[in-house]
């Protein structure tokens, strides 16, 4: 069992160090980068009047392969940087290559913050949109 703690402890310490680490700088980049890009898509699926993503993700199967594919579309080469840039990192500073850190540190610089975004802007465009909509429909 301690074989076990002392792995997961050496593999936070790993992550961790990202943080302060040589090309750290990715750790906020990239986030960004797939924030305004999803920020994009959700102020086009708004004024086209479509579903939040994440909820349409769940629900519509025809729904999702569309999604998916501009999900992909918006994510793909980020999430490929992302894997290059830790390699690099891993590299650089741990001397070896663990492909599951590549893949967590991808996942959470790439993927998470696009499906975080991706629903609740898509709402908030829209009812920005509509409230817009509403005063101009009244002449203020």
């Amino acid at each position: 069992m301690d074989t076990i703690w002392d792995l997961l402890f050496s593999r936070s310490e790993h992550l961790l160090g990202r943080f302060s680490g040589p090309l750290n700088f990715r750790l906020v980049v990239m986030p960004t980068v797939v924030t305004l890009l999803a920020l994009r898509a959700d102020w086009k699926d708004a004024k086209e009047g479509r579903p939040a993503f994440l909820g349409a993700f769940i629900t519509d199967p025809v729904e999702r392969r569309r999604l998916f594919r501009l999900a992909l579309k918006d994510i793909g080469r980020v999430f490929v940087v992302a894997v290059v840039l830790d390699t690099a990192y891993q590299l650089m500073v741990l001397h070896w290559v663990y492909p599951g850190e590549v893949l967590v540190v991808a996942v959470v610089c790439a993927i998470v913050p696009y499906v975080l975004v991706r629903g609740p802007i898509t709402r908030a465009v829209r009812l920005l949109l509509r409230k817009r909509a509403e005063s101009h429909h009244r002449g203020v």
